[in-house]
C-alpha cells in the first residue's frame, strides 16, 4: 500500500471510528477470520495486538475437504489463505480488528497482494455472526463513500465455513523464520507500518 494511501485511510472518519471503538467489558472470547493475502503476513501483524490470544493460519471458503498448501496454491480449490484470530472481546473489539485488517493489506486489489496472485490471496472477511457481517459491510460502504482509498474496496464478505488449519510449518511463521528473505523484504516493512499505526494497542 502506498504511503499516500496509508495517510488517506488513517485520516478517514470511518477508520478512526473503527480504531477507537471501546470494547464491551462484559464480552468474552470470540473469533474473527480474515483473508488478506499471504497468511504469514496477516498472522504476524495480528499477533502484535493486545487482546489477541492466538492466531492460526489456515484455509477457508473453498470446496476441497482438508486441502494442502500445495493444492490451495494452485488457485483451484476455492479456498483463501486466512487467519483465525481468537481474541478477548473485552480488551479489543471486532471494529478494532477490522481497522487492523484494512491496514494489514490493500483491500482494493482483486485476488492479489503485491506479487502474490490468485483467488487464494483474495481480500475477505468471513463473518461468524450477523453483527460481524453488518459491521464489515457497513464499514466497507462508508470507507468507499469517503474515498478512503483511491479505488473502491473489493473485499468479499462471506459467512464463515469450515476452517482447515494449515500445516505446522506455517504457524507462527514470521517469529520462526524472521531471517528468511520473504520475512525481511515483505513482512518486516508491513510490520513496521502496522506497529506505527497501532502503537497504543501493542502487547
Amino acid at each position: 500500500m502506498a504511503c499516500g494511501q496509508d495517510a488517506a485511510l488513517e485520516q478517514s472518519k470511518t477508520f478512526k471510528k473503527m480504531n477507537e471503538t471501546v470494547p464491551n467489558k462484559t464480552a468474552i472470547m470470540d473469533t474473527a477470520t480474515f483473508g488478506a493475502g499471504c497468511f504469514w503476513c496477516t498472522e504476524a501483524q495480528f499477533q502484535q495486538l493486545k487482546g489477541v490470544q492466538k492466531v492460526e493460519s489456515g484455509y477457508m471458503g473453498g470446496s476441497v475437504h482438508n486441502p494442502s498448501y500445495r493444492e490451495v496454491c494452485t488457485g483451484t480449490t476455492g479456498h483463501a489463505e486466512v487467519t483465525n484470530v481468537y481474541y478477548d472481546a473485552s480488551v479489543i473489539s471486532f471494529d478494532e480488528l477490522l481497522a487492523a485488517f484494512f491496514v494489514s493489506h490493500d483491500p482494493t486489489q482483486l485476488n492479489r497482494q503485491g506479487n502474490d496472485e490468485g483467488t487464494q490471496y483474495r481480500s475477505v472477511v468471513f463473518y461468524h455472526n450477523e453483527e460481524q457481517k453488518t459491521k464489515a459491510i457497513g464499514y466497507i460502504k462508508k470507507l468507499n463513500e469517503e474515498k478512503a482509498y483511491p479505488n473502491d474496496i473489493v473485499t468479499e464478505v462471506s459467512a464463515a465455513q469450515t476452517f482447515y488449519i494449515a500445516e505446522a510449518y506455517h504457524q507462527n511463521y514470521y517469529n520462526q523464520n524472521g531471517s528468511e528473505p520473504y520475512c525481511q523484504f515483505v513482512i518486516q516493512p508491513k510490520m513496521e507500518k502496522f506497529k506505527k499505526v497501532f502503537k497504543d494497542k501493542l502487547k
